[in-house]
């Protein structure tokens, strides 16, 4: 699947191994977010870009998420132009909540998407 240009997958493809990076803002990351992805906000990409170079798997891909897939789609193709091997999850945490994955408050607790 593509959104625009960018390869796009399902929540349901998802497995727990997959790296994930979530470029929703701080109160929606602190509402609830997916355990173990990395967080980076969008309006603060470019220049914490090196957090995710440190963190990814080399050669692997980094599954971009956000609240419904629009910021995600960017920050995808902003890797893709990076040679990153980057992927769009399409529906974002919405998505991630709807298909009864965990959603995480940060604090042991369960959280929302917000």
């Amino acid at each position: 699947m593509q959104f625009g240009s960018v390869p796009t997958v399902a929540v349901d493809t998802l497995s727990s191994g997959d790296f994930l990076l979530d470029v929703r803002e701080d109160d929606e990351w602190a509402a609830g977010h997916a355990e173990g992805a990395l967080h980076i906000p969008m309006s603060e990409f470019v220049a914490r870009y090196g957090e995710l170079t440190e963190a990814a798997p080399e050669g692997g891909k980094v599954y971009v998420l956000c609240r419904v897939g629009g910021r995600s789609a960017q920050v995808a193709q902003y890797l893709l132009q990076q040679g990153v091997d980057a992927v769009n999850v399409a529906g974002g945490m919405q998505a991630w909540e709807a298909a009864g994955r965990p959603v995480s408050d940060g604090k042991g607790g369960s959280g929302t998407v917000v």
